[in-house]
């Protein structure tokens, strides 16, 4: 009987999980289904560049898993059973449902664009955390005409490279920034400096210490009673979690995150894993991992790592989950490579300008090419499944 792995979702971290599973596992004692709603993997760090008009690689999922195998089936999920060991999912396209069961989870379907439930944000404002979001606002960008304001709410990663991709690519469009804080208030002093540079070459207005309390469909309208136009409002302030696993008896963050133990498992079913922006762990400091994807493939990797160790019968690795820098992308010119701690504090060592936006290319690159090849990569020894009264034969050796 083989061991059935299923993956929920093929972001960086589903994908990765599921190709590095299948490169450490022999293909005789399991199978790895991969359940994603769409047919290409989707670089998820690249929308903004999306958004702004640019044209991002095809990358289908059917041809990264060929022969690695990872079934990958299409489909979405509707609903997850972690008593009974069951995935309801929906076949795309189609309306019939199919339930399939596994021996071991890995969840890791993501999170999605946060509201915050701010009045008008969900009716009059667009999104960048998926592809249809992307492409509605490059449809809208693209119509508009020159001196229209554009105004992006938020002051982290995510608003940043929107704001000056869209400022880049545009420069003749008024866009601005609403930030709750200080621009950049978590970058180390040169970092501050040099963000407010290109920030301010771009041309991009900041408002800042302002928090938007409603969005209408030509303004945004701050808690100081303050409005500032918006012909098209950008809303970049965090994800929320795909809600599904609310409706599971997994232990559960408010926000409803899956709590996890340093493997990436489960505190509350051994049999279910979680990666990505859906699981809650801690790394160094005792602080949460955050939302990214300089979070999440580690954890898909310890993840991975961590299920091969326990059904192959070998040690379970200890490896703690670090940070080493942020990657801010400043345009296709610009970029900011802000050094920090291992729990995510700057520090005043920086790389910027041309070099740093070549660097984070190079990452980005990587990260997809992770994905696109998820059986390649450093030697790998596919081990077999530890089944009880079950002895494997010795691994024939080589001819003298």
């Amino acid at each position: 009987m083989q061991h059935r792995i299923v993956v929920l979702g093929a972001g960086y971290t589903g994908a990765v999980t599921a190709g590095r599973l299948a490169r450490r596992l022999h293909r005789e004692d399991v199978t790895i289904t991969l359940v994603n709603p769409e047919p290409d993997f989707v670089e998820r760090i690249r929308l903004h560049q999306l958004a702004a008009g640019q044209d991002l690689r095809p990358r289908p999922l059917g041809e990264m898993f060929a022969d690695t195998g990872v079934r990958l089936k299409l489909a979405k999920v509707t609903a997850v059973d972690v008593d009974r060991r069951t995935v309801t999912v929906t076949a795309a396209g189609g309306s019939e449902q199919e339930e399939l069961e596994y021996d071991t989870l890995v969840y890791a379907l993501g999170s999605g664009w946060n509201d915050g439930g701010v009045p008008g944000v969900a009716e009059h404002a667009h999104e960048v955390s998926s592809r249809p979001g992307a492409l509605r606002l490059r449809d809208r960008l693209a119509a508009l005409d020159a001196a229209r304001p554009v105004v992006l709410v938020g002051g982290g990663l995510t608003s940043l490279e929107a704001a000056t991709e869209i400022a880049e690519a545009r420069p003749d469009l008024d866009v601005a920034l609403a930030v709750r804080g200080a621009l950049g208030d978590w970058l180390s002093e040169k970092g501050r400096a040099h963000l407010r540079k290109v920030v301010d070459r771009l041309g991009i207005t900041v408002h800042e210490h302002v928090t938007v309390t409603a969005v209408e469909a030509d303004a945004v309208t701050a808690a100081d009673g303050r409005t500032v136009p918006a012909e098209v409002t950008v809303w970049t302030t965090g994800f929320a979690v795909h809600p599904i696993a609310q409706a599971t008896t997994l232990e559960l963050t408010d926000s409803g995150r899956i709590v996890v133990d340093a493997t990436m498992r489960s505190v509350s079913h051994e049999d279910v894993y979680a990666v990505g922006d859906a699981a809650m762990a801690i790394g160094p400091g005792d602080k949460p991992l955050r939302m990214s994807c300089a979070s999440g493939v580690p954890m898909a990797w310890q993840a991975a790592d961590a299920i091969a160790a326990r059904l192959t019968g070998t040690d379970v690795p200890d490896v703690s989950i670090r940070y080493y820098q942020q990657c801010i992308s400043l345009g296709r010119k610009e970029g900011l490579i802000q050094f920090v701690t291992a729990d995510d504090r700057a520090v005043e060592r920086t790389l910027a300008g041309r070099g740093a936006a070549l660097y984070k290319e190079l990452i980005c690159k990587a990260a997809a090419w992770g994905v696109a090849n998820p059986t390649t990569g450093m030697p790998s020894r596919r081990r077999r499944v530890v089944r009880p009264g079950v002895r494997y034969p010795a691994p024939a050796r080589p001819a003298a």
